[in-house]
């Protein structure tokens, strides 16, 4: 559940918005649906992972990968392909940690609850 909620809102946003607003998804889906810890990273991470490389793909299709081959050339990377999966990495970890801190911000407030009651 919580991987699809930030797998769309993630990839609506991917069009419109600014990269780092997949970090704001994540850690509020992670706030109000995460269970735990492992759970929500890997959400995270799984879900802005696919997305970030669909999204690049959508881009770099058309022009015949012309721009991820010069990246990968000035990095001295063998393919265009890999700077898909740097790029999918990147905002994986990014989502990833968004996600765990939202959880871990749920946990505290919940504790935070169960000591006053």
């Amino acid at each position: 559940m919580l991987f699809l909620i930030i797998l769309i809102l993630s990839f609506a946003s991917g069009f419109f918005l600014p990269w780092w607003v997949v970090a704001i998804a994540a850690f509020l889906a992670a706030l109000f649906v995460g269970k735990t810890a492992r759970q929500a990273f890997i959400s995270g991470f799984g879900a802005v992972f696919i997305v970030w490389i669909v999204l690049a793909l959508f881009k770099s299709i058309p022009n015949d990968h012309i721009l991820a081959k010069r990246i990968a050339a000035l990095f001295h990377l063998p393919s265009w392909w890999l700077i898909l999966v740097i790029t999918g990495v990147v905002g994986g970890l990014v989502a990833g940690f968004s996600a765990l801190s939202g959880l871990l911000v749920k946990k505290a407030f919940e504790k935070e609850a169960d000591i006053r009651a």
